[in-house]
């Protein structure tokens, strides 16, 4: 006979198993600065129980957390993201920070300050001199720092022939600075290289635009944080797995003082669209299934071509299950949190995002495919688990 913990073990559904069910399993990174190393975290919890994305999609920090895990092969893309976030977290601020949430925060702004008067190892630096003081189209006339730093850090952590064998699928979303377009930027469709990833993140004022293809680009979290609507407009999308990361907690308390209205004010800006992007798409799967069952009764020399055509495409409709993860702000983060790049908060951020992680893969129930008649499933730790 079993004992207790061995029948627990049989009756857990296997990991394995569950994700050969799936046709793809996409990790979806949102934007958020400093925040990002949450997003490192829950790759490494996802690396730790064997759960490999072949469909990699951010905006801003996402995107270049996105870069580097498609730039490598599976051995190395923890040690490169890890490589990253200690290379721009590497400034020290304080040597000793006494306890409480008010010196806490306080070394934090130091941290901040710091960030926007010096920059950031391997990423950005300030301009010898400021925007204001440059004569209209110099090169550093439209923005207060320098990325060249980033671009010899991508090509220090990316293999870009292996980003581009197209083993994972990369997508990675920017703004046309001159249309005011989205466009996302696609390993499956053309070759990507460190200007896509720069694009994705030059938000302004602060990051210059970055010219690709006779046109310039801009920070996609201008237009859309979350490059979830991108995946599920997709003709070839399968039945799929979404891992979602977001940074951006659309839920919060009310502000009690201006330091966190200008907090909770980032934070609804920015934070995602899901429930809106997942009841938008699941109105239309269900309006499609009704359609194509009224179109079942109609005798077969009544249809269309187009009737043909639609009722050949809803024999392989895709189920979609969003695993949603969201950072949740500490009580000691200010609205200056995104560029707040201390390594102190960089390792708290990892782990919370390793740790939130391990806690939603307990849910395993939660990995299952979604059956037709629904079409997608959305499971967020913070919202749907009780304990």
């Amino acid at each position: 006979m079993l004992d207790k913990t061995q029948k627990r073990r049989s009756e857990t559904p296997d990991i394995e198993g569950m994700l050969s069910e799936y046709q793809s399993v996409a990790l979806v990174l949102q934007g958020g600065g400093a925040l990002g190393a949450y997003q490192a975290g829950v790759f490494q919890a996802l690396v730790e129980a064997g759960i490999e994305a072949n469909w990699l999609s951010g905006v801003s920090i996402g995107a270049i957390n996105a870069s580097i895990i498609a730039g490598n092969r599976p051995g190395d893309q923890l040690d490169r993201l890890r490589d990253f976030w200690e290379t721009v977290s590497s400034r020290k601020v304080w040597h000793f920070t006494p306890e409480g949430d008010y010196f806490r925060r306080l070394r934090n702004q130091t941290s901040a300050m710091m960030t926007m008067m010096s920059g950031l190892p391997g990423f950005f630096k300030p301009r010898d001199l400021n925007p204001w003081m440059q004569l209209p189209g110099a090169s550093g006339s439209t923005s207060f720092y320098d990325t060249g730093e980033l671009e010899r850090t991508l090509n220090r952590l990316i293999d870009w022939e292996v980003l581009n064998e197209r083993r994972r699928r990369l997508s990675v979303g920017a703004v046309n600075v001159r249309t005011g377009n989205f466009r996302y930027f696609d390993s499956e469709i053309e070759v990507i290289g460190p200007q896509h990833i720069m694009a994705s993140g030059a938000l302004p004022p602060a990051f210059p635009p970055i010219h690709i293809e006779n046109e310039y680009y801009w920070d996609g979290g201008i237009v859309s944080n979350t490059p979830l609507q991108y995946l599920l407009e997709q003709e070839d999308v399968h039945d799929t797995l979404v891992f979602q990361v977001d940074l951006f907690s659309a839920r919060g308390i009310l502000p009690r003082d201006m330091g966190d209205v200008l907090a909770r004010h980032k934070d609804i800006m920015y934070s995602s669209r899901t429930r809106n992007n997942t009841d938008t798409f699941r109105r239309l799967h269900n309006l499609r299934l009704k359609l194509h069952q009224a179109l079942l009764r109609v005798p077969a020399d009544a249809l269309t071509d187009d009737d043909r055509e639609f009722l050949a495409s809803m024999e392989d409709v895709p189920q979609v299950n969003i695993v949603h993860l969201i950072y949740q702000q500490k009580v000691y983060e200010s609205d200056a949190k995104d560029y707040e790049f201390s390594g102190t908060s960089m390792r708290e951020h990892w782990d919370a995002g390793y740790q939130d992680t391990r806690k939603t893969l307990k849910h395993r129930k939660w990995l299952v495919k979604p059956p037709e008649s629904i079409g997608m499933t959305v499971h967020d730790v913070h919202r749907d688990d009780p304990s």
